[in-house]
């Protein structure tokens, strides 16, 4: 068992069932709700829990009734947040999401006004207990800070990058972190068509050691080897039911496998197995059986 610390967001998610989306203007009845907590890092975390590590997150809650609602699922999936500061008269992140039967996707509204983490938040806490520290690709300046922190102080500590959609001088991070996972969105939104291209361009830029994956969804993933030979990781066929976290549950097999000692393919390809089971159920619940 390893420890693990991520250091991101926890929100609260309305989740509705609906048989497909509304058109303007009209009301439908949504089949089911349900009211979950959610966030990248703290989705990760959860599911690094069910496969035997010991796990914490860094962010910053704050002091409503919701905040207790969040807090609740965290000690249920046995996710130490003493670290977390609470901010005064704040309101928690939500996000009310539409699941649609019709085209099993999904939509999102998000609301935030909680503030971000900052030095002040952990510069006291000690970071060499843990072994893994996962990050998101979000609040860059501070999280630029803390990288170049650990990567100064704690070199030993292996470290992970979520880049999940393109945020200004995000790219400044990418040569602090041993492992650098990009989703297909944020790809794109680059300018790149396929993966390998902006793998092989990446590569250019980065140092050796670092490793490279692309998450493609329905497609599977995409990576380099220290070799520099570029490999399509296929998905499982599956009825999908949910694609809520799915790069989450990808993220978590993903460290999970490196932790174990996997390779970097088998670690990939664990990775596209579970993040597709994920995506063949509601929920987080049940990944490690």
């Amino acid at each position: 068992m390893a420890a693990v610390l991520a250091v991101g967001v926890a929100t609260l998610d309305w989740i509705q069932l609906v048989e497909r989306y509304p058109e303007p203007d009209t009301e439908i009845r949504a089949q089911q709700q349900y009211l979950w907590r959610g966030g990248n890092a703290t989705n990760t975390l959860a599911v690094l829990n069910q496969l035997g590590h010991g796990c914490s997150w860094l962010g910053t809650l704050a002091d409503d009734s919701f905040a207790e609602v969040i807090c609740a699922d965290l000690d249920k999936n046995q996710i130490d947040y003493s670290f977390c500061p609470r901010v005064n008269h704040s309101v928690s992140p939500t996000s009310h999401i539409l699941l649609s039967q019709q085209t099993s996707s999904r939509n999102i509204v998000h609301y935030r006004s909680l503030r971000e983490l900052n030095s002040t938040d952990y510069a006291k806490i000690d970071f060499s207990q843990w072994d893994w520290i996962h990050f998101e690709g979000r609040n860059v300046e501070e999280t630029l800070a803390l990288l170049r922190h650990l990567k100064s102080q704690h070199p030993t500590i292996t470290l992970s990058l979520e880049i999940e959609k393109p945020r200004n001088h995000i790219e400044q991070l990418f040569e602090y972190s041993d492992h650098c996972l990009f989703s297909r969105h944020y790809v794109h939104s680059q300018g790149y068509d396929l993966a390998e291209k902006f793998l092989r361009d990446m590569a250019a830029k980065t140092n050796n050691d670092q490793k490279l994956i692309c998450a493609w969804g329905e497609k599977g993933a995409m990576l380099l080897t220290n070799e520099d030979k570029y490999i399509e990781v296929p998905a499982q066929k599956i009825d999908v039911i949910d694609t809520r976290a799915a790069g989450d549950v990808f993220n978590a097999a993903y460290i999970n496998a490196c932790l174990n000692g996997e390779e970097l393919l088998q670690s990939v390809e664990q990775a596209c197995d579970l993040a597709a089971r994920k995506c063949a159920q509601l929920g987080l619940d049940n990944l490690s059986n």
